[in-house]
């Protein structure tokens, strides 16, 4: 019966450490908050269509932003008009995305071309805190 227990001990701790281990390597990666707006001045019939590393995010139109959760780390945001007339080819703006920091872009339209500006300077978790963000929760998306 010692026999039996000792493997049943064995086998129990294999087990114990191998779900410690996957516990520890598979935690949350820490993610930043890209909040994109509309200019004011954008036209009423224009959209643009988002994209974050090349993958197709959303098309925003009058009266509507993007907010979403990205992985920290270096991205790529493209904007692109829509409807698409004549050249318009998009446009890509580089952001180095912190856990925890907010990064706010204005999407404006001029010449026929889309492009995000930087809005203001980025927002810490307390000064988001202080400002009394998060805003409406049915507008939040993660993207992965």
């Amino acid at each position: 019966m010692t026999t039996l227990t000792r493997y049943i001990s064995r086998i129990f701790l294999i087990v114990v450490c191998v779900c410690a281990v996957s516990i520890g390597t598979a935690g949350a990666q820490p993610l930043g908050r890209l909040v994109i707006s509309r200019s004011p001045n954008f036209g009423w019939n224009l959209g643009f269509h988002l994209q974050i590393d090349g993958t197709p995010v959303t098309n925003i139109v009058q009266g509507h932003h993007y907010h979403g959760w990205v992985p920290a780390g270096r991205h790529v945001l493209t904007v692109s008009k829509v409807p698409y007339t004549g050249y318009s080819g998009p446009t890509s703006t580089i952001v180095d995305v912190q856990p925890g920091w907010t990064y706010a872009f204005t999407a404006m339209w001029d010449s026929n071309f889309v492009f995000l500006s930087p809005s203001g300077a980025w927002l810490t978790p307390g000064e988001l805190w202080q400002n009394g963000w998060p805003g409406r929760p049915s507008s939040v998306r993660t993207i992965y």
